[in-house]
């Protein structure tokens, strides 16, 4: 494969999208805004999985799982190749209740996902024997043993740093303006920094993917949706699982450190952090986790997240101009869904076999 490739975006999608192309032979060159893997991909919390994954369509179970069954592979070549271990770890999911159990269970069984049911009592001992609360009208929780997880940061570090010694070039603080087009064919970028001409655009720039395509957006509907999140350290990790409730989670790291997530905001492009959404995280992780009261705050932050109908994202080729694709819109599971992503584009441009249909992943070009 010798074609000369731009991608915009050096988020993750973006970087493992470079990672597959240069190791296919093609020359990529990423333009990135701002700086590379700063927005979404670094603000988020690592997991490798939804968070109710029977709650939404075919589509996103199917990517997210095949996905997230390549990480171990795809980390051990990033940390052999990097030098930085991006602290790949099988932790295990915790999901207490309200849940539709009967639905959690048959979806698991059909899927071939292990899970556990854990009451009330012994959730403590699953936990460092440190105090977890659930309801106690519906003390039944669920364990999915199996869901790993990933540190943001340092996947990125790693991920940049094989990317460039494949021979990447990453470009930073370069903002796209504008296509160039003729007879259905992009022939060259406008950019802050320069016009750029290749054989292949691949456009990866997450929630500002709609805003750079312009005319070219057609139906896509990529809007960002805020996330905030808050940071606290303690000693030793003081859970060892995941543990979601409602749309809070908790996410033990291995050096101590607790991630709190997650809000929902439709704010624009407004990332600035509030003392309200604080409060409110606060207060939903103390009443799932009392050990937070009294422990100080070490970081808030917010990322930008590409939100798109159903958390489906697009991933293919553009339904008029032949030489623009698109790998963006995975709303909360960017992640989680980079390597495959990747692969689905990749087999797109080289004509290979898809690991499965791909045709829902096509729809966010509609026209109508």
């Amino acid at each position: 494969m010798q074609q000369d490739i731009i991608i915009i975006g050096a988020g993750i999608i973006g970087l493992a999208t470079a990672e597959r192309l240069l190791i296919q032979g093609a020359k990529v060159t990423i333009l990135e805004r701002d700086k590379a893997g700063k927005e979404a991909s670094w603000a988020g919390g690592g997991i490798l999985s939804p968070l109710f994954p029977w709650d939404y369509s075919d589509a996103v179970a199917r990517l997210a799982s095949y996905s997230a069954r390549q990480f171990p592979a795809w980390v051990s070549v990033l940390q052999q190749t990097s030098g930085i271990d991006p602290e790949y770890e099988i932790s295990g999911m915790l999901i207490l209740p309200p849940f539709d159990g009967e639905t959690a269970r048959l979806w698991c069984s059909k899927q071939e996902i292990n899970m556990e049911q854990h009451s009330a009592c012994n959730i403590h001992s699953a936990n460092n024997n440190i105090e977890v609360h659930v309801q106690r009208s519906q003390d039944n929780a669920l364990f999915l043993p199996d869901i790993a997880q990933i540190r943001n940061p340092r996947l990125l570090r790693a991920l940049r740093s094989r990317v460039e010694l494949l021979g990447g070039k990453i470009i930073e603080n370069c903002a796209v303006n504008h296509f160039k087009t003729a007879h259905q064919h992009i022939q060259a970028i406008d950019s802050s920094c320069g016009e750029y001409a290749a054989d292949y655009y691949i456009v990866c720039a997450g929630a500002w993917s709609k805003e750079i395509l312009g005319i070219h957006a057609l139906g896509l509907n990529i809007r960002p949706i805020k996330g905030q999140m808050l940071l606290f350290k303690f000693d030793v990790p003081p859970v060892r699982s995941i543990i979601v409730q409602n749309d809070i989670y908790l996410i033990p790291r291995r050096d101590g450190h607790l991630l709190i997530g997650s809000t929902l905001e439709d704010t624009g492009f407004d990332k600035q952090t509030t003392v309200a959404v604080r409060d409110y995280l606060l207060q939903r992780a103390q009443a799932i986790f009392p050990t937070l009261k009294g422990m100080p705050l070490k970081q808030q932050w917010s990322g930008l997240r590409p939100a798109s109908p159903e958390n489906i994202p697009t991933i293919g080729r553009h339904p008029d101009i032949r030489n623009l694709l698109i790998n963006s819109g995975h709303f909360r599971y960017g992640v989680t869904m980079a390597p495959a992503s990747a692969e689905m584009l990749v087999n797109e441009i080289t004509g290979a076999s898809q690991p499965f249909d791909t045709t829902p992943y096509q729809a966010g070009w509609s026209k109508h």
